[in-house]
């Protein structure tokens, strides 16, 4: 039986470097391309690159609970996180280090790698760094605007809003 395989996108930001923190990312099925889950946190003061390692951590933490044997493919527009976690710079700030191992242990190395992607491809993930951002600054924690138990809409962005609530088309049957 093939493994599953995900796709991670993650990223973090801050407002101020150091400032107000946060991370968002989604884990999506690579096949389909649809979201399987979103996490996102307000971390409080922190500089940028701390909070897309917590992003990176946080996405690969949901891809581990989702399926623990499945294979990662992480997607960053932060070419730092990336190059670090490939192996290809050294990570020299401190305060890096222990982020980078922990992310290094959360999955087997073979079954992640690691991916730059443009801004404008990781507006997902983005989206939900703000929104936890956002948040923080309202004195609250982010809250995933899907109900414990449903499923994650794949409406694009650009959609209505009335079109996310719309019914999923039912499944083709499989062909033989």
């Amino acid at each position: 039986m093939a493994r599953r395989r995900f796709i991670v996108e993650a990223d973090g930001g801050s407002r101020g470097n150091p400032g107000p923190a946060g991370y968002g990312a989604v884990v999506l099925d690579a096949v389909t391309g649809e979201p399987l889950a979103e996490v996102a946190e307000y971390i409080g003061t922190a500089t940028n690159n701390v909070a897309e390692y917590k992003g990176l951590i946080a996405g690969l933490r949901a891809a581990h609970a989702l399926d623990p044997e499945a294979e990662v493919q992480v997607r960053m527009d932060s070419k730092l996180v990336i190059e670090q976690m490939s192996g290809r710079w050294k990570i020299k700030h401190p305060d890096m280090r222990p982020l980078a191992t922990e992310a290094k242990g959360l999955l087997p190395p073979g079954q992640v790698t690691y991916g730059w992607i443009p801004r404008e491809k990781n507006k997902h993930a983005d989206r939900l760094a703000n929104e936890a951002m956002d948040a923080g600054k309202r004195g609250e924690q982010w809250q995933p605007k899907v109900p414990p138990g449903g499923t994650l809409a794949a409406a694009a962005p650009e959609a209505p809003a009335d079109d996310a609530l719309a019914e999923p088309a039912a499944p083709e049957a499989p062909s033989a």
